[in-house]
């Protein structure tokens, strides 16, 4: 039961140490702004400037996660 307790306070001291914005509300309306938007193909100038030019360049290579943790450091950083 510690451990497990260790782990989980881990995994929250990380998130927080590399988004320090994820427990604001109003960053969170940003990040669901950004999905709906990105369904639509209407994606925020904020989200396209975090992207990085190596990310563009690589062109296939485009996972679920780090399709996440662009509009993660757009909106939680």
């Amino acid at each position: 039961m510690r451990l497990f307790l260790f782990l989980l306070f881990g995994i929250f001291a990380g998130l927080y140490l590399s988004w320090p914005g994820l427990v604001i509300p109003k960053n969170w309306k940003c990040f669901s702004d950004i999905i709906a938007k990105s369904a639509e193909d209407k994606i925020s100038l904020k989200a396209v400037m975090e992207v990085s030019p190596s990310y563009l360049l690589k062109g296939k290579n485009r996972n679920k996660a780090s399709k996440i943790r662009i509009v993660a450091d757009a909106c939680f950083r």
